[in-house]
């Protein structure tokens, strides 16, 4: 499915592409979708890195726990 919506996705903006070079297309338009996505993409970014702290914090949990355990196989 993913790979469908990024074949529709090209095509799309391929014929947008299209219309540009035919000066059919404002490029104000074009100017708001470029403000849209930028903002979405910073948001998907922040939540990527926010998530990919909680993993970092649990990784370094778990590597203590395991360095804890691992003291006790030796006993």
């Amino acid at each position: 499915m993913v790979d469908f919506l990024k074949k529709a996705m090209d095509w799309v903006l391929e014929k947008e592409q299209e219309a540009a070079k035919k000066c059919q297309v404002n490029p104000a338009d074009i100017e708001k979708q470029i403000k849209i996505l930028e903002e979405k993409r910073a948001k998907f970014r922040k939540k990527f890195e926010d998530e990919d702290m909680e993993f970092g914090h649990v990784l370094s949990r778990l590597s203590l726990i395991k360095a804890n355990a691992s003291k006790c196989e030796t006993k």
